[in-house]
């Protein structure tokens, strides 16, 4: 991989991990204050706390797995070319 490549490539990442963040903080605020006039509640939680908390983790987590499994791409960070 040559060196512009490989600067294309950080690029995309960097790009992709901004999307990821918004993403979450999308999701975040979506479960987290969408769901706070819900009467819902789990083991005397109200749904908008596991909604806000454990639902935005689990889908942070999902969102790095997509991002290493379609986005990232492992690559020597050194300057010569690939052998």
């Amino acid at each position: 991989m040559k060196r512009s490549e490989k600067f294309v490539q950080a690029n995309r990442e960097a790009k992709a991990t901004w999307i990821a963040l918004a993403l979450v903080i999308l999701f975040w605020y979506a479960a987290g204050f969408g769901l706070e006039n819900s009467t819902l509640e789990f083991f005397h939680t109200p749904i908008w706390v596991l909604g806000g908390c454990i639902g935005t983790w689990l889908f942070s987590i999902l969102v790095c797995w997509v991002l290493i499994k379609f986005v990232f791409m492992d690559f020597d960070l050194e300057d010569g070319e690939d052998k």
